[in-house]
């Protein structure tokens, strides 16, 4: 029999915790080497247990695991900074972001550069007006990182560079066609397209698209599984001034 795998201090981020048994944990946890990976942290619930005030979202750590297959075991977790402190409607994202990750991703699969722009979207999430900003060029990578970039500079029918007066309509899994008329659900003018594609957010209704635009295509990819941190997220940010 193969012995265990072990991997030693890999950064790592908290991306959900459940309680395990009596005095355990279960826990998602995203890293740059080993992707998206199940642990248990045993003894984590036990009142003087260290690990119970490190293993928690927003916290960033190092962990060392050991074991194979879905559900490998926690053997060291290590705080390498502060906590990020995240509030009302930049909790909520976080979360958010969160449940993407955990909903999209398949377990073990590495996403180095995908981990770094998650790593930096928390940071934006503590200023009010960087939230949707910061979901937005997170969204974008995500997709791109699993193969589904939306390819928005150019026309999918001829590849040529998009004209900032025409209009063009978003097609999933193909890109932007040209269209005649401003109409339909997912047709923009070529200027929003392009401020989207360079990330570009000073605009309001280049925001708006963008969020349209994001939440049309996840929900194709998530395949009809409904994300919870998304209503909670949505109501927090209609209560603030700053939603779009």
């Amino acid at each position: 029999m193969a012995n265990p795998t072990r991997v030693e201090l890999e950064p790592a981020w908290v991306l959900h915790t459940r309680q395990y048994r009596e005095t355990s944990m279960m826990l998602e946890v995203f890293t740059p080497g080993s992707g998206r990976i199940g642990l248990v942290a045993r003894g984590a619930r036990r009142p003087k247990s260290p690990l119970r005030a490190l293993l928690r979202p927003f916290e960033p750590l190092v962990l060392s695991w050991s074991g194979r297959g879905d559900l490998a075991t926690l053997q060291q977790a290590e705080r390498t900074g502060p906590g990020v402190t995240l509030r009302d409607a930049g909790l909520a994202a976080g979360f958010y972001a969160n449940e993407l990750l955990i909903r999209l991703l398949e377990r073990r699969d590495p996403h180095p550069l995908l981990f770094a722009h998650y790593s930096a979207l928390l940071e934006e999430l503590v200023s009010p007006e960087r939230i949707e900003p910061g979901l937005r060029n997170f969204e974008i990578a995500l997709l791109t990182e699993l193969g589904f970039g939306l390819n928005l500079g150019h026309s999918a029918q001829d590849h040529t560079p998009l004209d900032k007066e025409k209009n063009y309509e978003y097609q999933l899994e193909r890109g932007v066609v040209p269209v005649a008329m401003e109409i339909g659900g997912l047709v923009f003018k070529g200027s929003v397209l392009l401020a989207i594609d360079a990330g570009n957010w000073t605009d309001l209704e280049t925001r708006r698209a963008a969020k349209r635009l994001l939440r049309y295509t996840l929900d194709h990819y998530l395949d009809g599984r409904e994300l919870k941190t998304r209503k909670v997220y949505t109501a927090m940010l209609s209560g603030t001034n700053g939603s779009d």
